[in-house]
This record gives structure tokens, C-alpha cells and sequence, in this order.
């Protein structure tokens, strides 16, 4: 997506970049279901932050799944408040691409997400996803709640023995409660579904993601 030399590990506080105290301008609206993309979380639902590699093909993925009421392109996992796309792609904001899912937990449950999560991407590659590079494209789960995480955790231990067993390495995907989410400019908001032929990096690695038990998928 944007092709140039850039760090191999993430900045400090004090090396990234200031950044801006205002949110950058995006779609009003998502291009695929038209609801408004700061539409409140309706009541029972949930949030869950995920980085697989560039966020275009990440997004399609989950607008896709029955369930999911919202999804919208962004960053987080940085130190640089309201960083644009060229910033990020410095690898001096800290910030991974992501893609904001909010889901009924009546119609498609934890499992469900992570499941596509874990099976969409190569969770092993560190700061990189295929022939994309950068710390950008680091494979991220940001939680919103304990039981998010339980089940991020938990998915992530049972799929790294089925990776491994599989001749794979193990999972570098970094895993924690969001902290702040940034969304992208509009151009990138629903980007595939704009642009039918446009680029997706991401790709699976083949192996299937079997589920915890007490969790459903």
C-alpha cells in the first residue's frame, strides 16, 4: 500500500510523533450498509479491534458476516494521537491498521470473529503481513471487555498448537484491552467495496482454528 524504508520495532513515547489534538476528517456514512459511521453502539452489542495486515481486505471480511452491524478502517495501538495514513506508514506512530467491529452477540458470537480473525491472516509474521512490512501491519486483537479477552487468549492457544503442528511457527499477534481507536481517512472507509479490484494482501495460512471448549463458533 505504501512502499518505503521504515522501522522494525515500535517508537517510544517520546520518539513517535506529536500527532494532533483532532480527530482527522472521514466518510460521514459506511459505503456498503449506509448506517453513519459514529452511530452509537446500539445496547447489547460489542466492540472488538482487530489488525490482520492492510486493513482494505481486513475490513471486507467482516462486513461480510451475518452479525456484524458496523465496521469501520482506522488505527490503534500507537502513541500518536490522530495520526493520518502517511504518518503511520512512517512506523513513527506505533500504530497498527485496524478494522472496528461491532457485532449482535445474538447473531454472531466471539468465537465467530475471532475464528475468521485467526483463519483471514498469518498470525506468525510479526511486524509483517506477507509482502507488506512495517510495524503497521503487525497482527493485533484490541478487546473491549474481560470476556473478549479470555476468548482472544484462549483461541490463541489453542490455534497456536494447530499451527505449529502444522509446520508453522509460533503466533507474534499482540493482545490487550483497546486503548484509543483512530479511524482512517474516507478514502480507505469500505475501500474494496469502492474499489472492487483493489489491492488485498491478506491471506490465510491454510489451517483451521479449532475452538476452545465453552466457546462457540
Amino acid at each position: 500500500m505504501f512502499f518505503s524504508k521504515k522501522p522494525a520495532k515500535l517508537p517510544s513515547k517520546g520518539e513517535a510523533l506529536p500527532g494532533r489534538d483532532t480527530p482527522i476528517p472521514t466518510a460521514d456514512v459506511h459505503f456498503v450498509n449506509g448506517r453513519p459511521l459514529d452511530a452509537e453502539k446500539p445496547e447489547g452489542f460489542e466492540e472488538i479491534v482487530l489488525g490482520m495486515g492492510c486493513f482494505w481486505g481486513v475490513e471486507r471480511i467482516f462486513w461480510q458476516m451475518d452479525g456484524v452491524w458496523l465496521t469501520q478502517a482506522g488505527y490503534a495501538g500507537g502513541e500518536t494521537p490522530n495520526p493520518t495514513y502517511e504518518e503511520t506508514c512512517t512506523g513513527l506512530t506505533g500504530h497498527t491498521e485496524v478494522v472496528r467491529v461491532i457485532y449482535d452477540p445474538a447473531k454472531v458470537t466471539t468465537g465467530d470473529i475471532l475464528k475468521a480473525f485467526w483463519e483471514g491472516h498469518d498470525p506468525t509474521q510479526g511486524m509483517r503481513q506477507g509482502n507488506d512490512v512495517g510495524t503497521q501491519y503487525r497482527s493485533a486483537i484490541f478487546v473491549t471487555n474481560e470476556e473478549q479477552l479470555k476468548i482472544a487468549a484462549s483461541t490463541r492457544d489453542i490455534y497456536n498448537k494447530a499451527l505449529i503442528e502444522a509446520g508453522r511457527g509460533d503466533i507474534t499477534t499482540e493482545i490487550g484491552m483497546l486503548d484509543k481507536f483512530y479511524h482512517a481517512e474516507d478514502y480507505h472507509q469500505q475501500y474494496l467495496a469502492k474499489n472492487p479490484n483493489g489491492y488485498c494482501g491478506i491471506g490465510g495460512t491454510g489451517v483451521s482454528c479449532p475452538m476452545p471448549t465453552g466457546v462457540s463458533a
